[in-house]
Order: structure tokens, then sequence, then C-alpha cells
């Protein structure tokens, strides 16, 4: 077992991978940041889905996803759906215990969609705040993502700060 501070170092190297994954379109990457049955000595080809191995994914408004199949298969649409993303990470804290991790942090989001109709630029760029919980467990090849739960920040709106509704 490595020292803890090596550890912290790695788990936050994962973490970065992956972000810098998504934000490169990079699926292969994405892909082998996931945890697999073969990380955890599984035989993939009869691996129960109710193992404690498989791998979740919450993105903001999504339900739950369960499996690699689900998991990957999102991170592909968003790839192919999102022609610019980037994230600006802010309040990271990472805890390790063991063979497991914990990233909490803030996912300052600025994204772009596809052009407008016949159209070469981008189109609008919006921006998104974001926080996330990655939980991360130990293989022989390094950190990788066993769940990432992502929920939206909301925001007050001036609507909110003018309420003159009589108490």
């Amino acid at each position: 077992m490595s020292a803890p501070h090596t550890d912290v170092e790695q788990v936050e190297a994962a973490n970065t991978a992956f972000y810098e994954a998504l934000e490169n379109g990079d699926f292969e990457t994405v892909s082998g940041l996931w945890l697999a049955p073969s990380d955890l000595g599984v035989d993939e080809e009869y691996h129960d889905p109710a193992d404690s191995g498989v791998i979740s994914c919450v993105h903001p408004g999504w339900p739950v996803l369960t499996g690699r199949g689900e998991v990957l298969r999102s991170y592909a649409l968003i790839m192919a759906n999102t022609d610019y993303i980037q994230f600006f990470l802010t309040d990271v804290h990472v805890s390790v215990t063991g063979d497991t991790a914990l990233v909490t942090c803030t996912e300052n989001i600025l994204s772009g969609g596809p052009a407008p109709e016949g159209g070469r630029e981008l189109g609008p760029l919006v921006g998104q705040l974001v926080v996330a919980t990655n939980v991360f467990r130990r293989t022989r090849d390094g950190w990788k993502l066993w769940s990432h739960h992502a929920s939206p920040v909301l925001s007050e709106t001036d609507e909110d700060e003018e309420d003159d509704t009589p108490s």
C-alpha cells in the first residue's frame, strides 16, 4: 500500500484525467478510467450486475445509470452532442480510506452545443454550476471511477430577492 499523501495525489491525477478526457472528447480514455469487472478479478462474461463492483452515474437531471454499458453509453451521447465543454474545478477535496477514495468538487462548466443549421461556429456558450462526488477504487492499474454523481446548483433569481409578499 502506498503512502497516504501519494494516494491523494494519485486520486487527484485520476480525477483530473477524467475531466480532461471529457473536455477532449476522448471516449477511449473515459472508458479506461471507469472500473471494469476485470479490475476486480471478475470474469466479465459472467459478471453479476448486483456485484459490489457495478459502476453508477448520475448526470444532472438524469436517472441513476448502472453498469458499464449504460454509463459509457451516456458519455458517448454527451460527447456526440457537445461540440465544446470545459471544466473549471473548484472546492476539490480528496479523502482516501484503504482502497476507496472520495472526491467532492464543484464543476464550473462552460459548454457549447452544435452550430445553428448551416453555421460553422459553435452554438451559444452556456455556463453551469454543478457539485459532484466521484468515488474511486484502487486497482492494479491505478485508481478507477466507481461512481459519479453530479447535481446542479440552483441559484437565487432576482424574483426571489424582490419578493414583496406581505408576511
